[in-house]
């Protein structure tokens, strides 16, 4: 009988997945195997009963656990662990709600933005060297709309001076270019850059020991930075990449070159954002209701 080991150590091997996607997979089979007794001939549908009515979780979480369990059970088909998987004449359909992105005004990130807009040469050695990376981490995130993984991942070899560009590390282990083309933007990163360099340090942002930082790092620091600007308490870095998204489609950019921008593997993930540009309907409804002339 083949173990979720081996099936985790399949993927690993011939899937392009990220250790947090297996690692996913793996939570969810261990709660699957802690749950169900017959594993060759499991009861799915009170599985999922369960999942909805005890545990009371949402629908995108069940559906995902859906697919581990059906990715699974194909992968116990073919190698002959069970006779057909029972997902063969099993069909879940979801009603999901559609959630807007959430996003800062522009005034709030014009207000973001001024925290970074002093003298810092009168600080300290440690604060200088805090304030750049802080500026240019902040900035990064505003002007590009990179995930804070893709921000954490960055190294100094994945610079790219001559062309203003910066080599990402999505998802999926996919990588892109983002052309930086804000100039204060592109000086900021610089000078972290330098200072990265004479420092021996491999990647663009790191802790106070020079050790990569983390995406928990990340967000303490923008946490520090909603504060001081006085901007909504409730927001997360997150929110940067929706109101990058969203101001690009206001302003008139394509559907498919902000998809290759964000890094999204379909364009329907990128459709979203349209819900939240408001700009167009305005004028559309200003110039064309009849409502407006009666």
């Amino acid at each position: 009988m083949k173990k979720p080991s081996d099936f985790i150590e399949y993927l690993q091997s011939t899937k392009n997945l990220s250790s947090k996607t297996l690692s996913a997979y793996q939570s969810d089979l261990k709660q699957f195997y802690a749950y169900e007794k017959e594993i060759l001939n499991p009861d799915i549908c009170k599985f999922i009963s369960h999942l909805r009515n005890e545990l009371k979780l949402n629908d995108t979480s069940i559906r995902r656990k859906i697919i581990t369990l059906k990715n699974y059970y194909a992968f116990l088909a073919d190698n002959g662990a069970v006779a057909s998987s029972p997902f063969v004449k099993l069909k879940f359909r979801f009603k999901q709600e559609r959630k807007l992105p959430k996003t800062l005004s522009v005034s709030e990130i014009s207000r973001l933005l001024r925290c970074f807009d002093v003298d810092y040469t009168s600080l300290s050695r440690f604060a200088q060297r805090e304030y750049v990376r802080d500026a240019a981490l902040i900035d990064l995130l505003i002007s590009t709309g990179i995930r804070i993984g893709e921000a954490a991942a960055i190294k100094l070899e994945d610079i790219i001076p001559s062309e203003h560009t910066v080599l990402i590390h999505g998802k999926g282990r996919k990588q892109r270019l983002i052309y930086i083309s804000s100039p204060v933007t592109w000086n900021r990163l610089t000078a972290l850059f330098k200072s990265q360099s004479k420092s021996n340090a491999n990647y663009l942002f790191t802790n106070r020991y020079n050790a990569p930082i983390s995406i928990y790092g990340i967000e303490s620091i923008y946490k520090k930075y909603v504060i001081k600007a006085q901007i909504n308490q409730k927001s997360t870095p997150h929110y940067l990449r929706h109101t990058f998204a969203t101001n690009l489609l206001a302003n008139g950019a394509d559907l498919r070159s902000v998809q290759e921008i964000l890094g999204h593997a379909s364009v329907a993930t990128t459709q979203i954002y349209t819900e939240v540009t408001t700009n167009r309907k305005k004028q559309v409804l200003k110039k064309y209701n009849y409502r407006n002339k009666l």
